[in-house]
């Protein structure tokens, strides 16, 4: 039985998120309270995904980085809060709108790196690092949630003989 590639791709996504959410680091604060976060302070143990303030999960602020290998990145999502990103190493490639609530990675936006991107509550988009690593800076209010969009089912059609 082959499985459509809306399952594949949702079940890409899911493995995504679920890898960013596994292997975070956290960088915690000194005795008085201040958070200096060197790069070598940053994604120790092979974690891809640094929590360098707050927690996106409780209410407050928050800031992250996400480090994506060529290749990765998410399928059509939005999240309930705002956020504010920085893409700080890398071209990252992005959708939004309503057009991007179908995967498509062939019609996404290149973003330079140290360009900033505002991603309002609810805002539709899913984004990738094509052929180089891509480091992006997250900040947002806390808590949020992420839903993702589902995609169309793709019924592979009988071959003709």
């Amino acid at each position: 039985m082959k499985c459509p590639k809306s399952y594949l791709s949702t079940f890409f996504s899911m493995m995504l998120l679920s890898l960013i959410s596994t292997i975070t680091a956290s960088v915690e604060p000194d005795d008085l309270g201040f958070i200096i976060a060197q790069p070598e302070d940053l994604f120790t143990d092979g974690a891809r995904s640094e929590v360098i303030y707050g927690d996106p999960s409780q209410p407050g602020l928050y800031v992250m980085r996400i480090t994506f290998t060529p290749g990765s990145g998410s399928r059509p999502h939005f999240h309930s809060t705002a956020r504010y990103i920085t893409v700080i190493k890398g071209t990252w490639y992005t959708s939004w709108g309503p057009k991007s609530d179908v995967y498509n990675p062939v019609d996404m936006m290149p973003v330079a790196e140290g360009t900033f991107i505002y991603q309002p509550p609810e805002g539709h988009h899913y984004d990738m690092a094509k052929d180089e690593e891509v480091i992006v800076q997250i900040m947002g209010m806390g808590p949020v949630i992420t839903t993702q969009i589902p995609q169309p089912v793709i019924i592979d059609s009988p071959t003709r003989r």
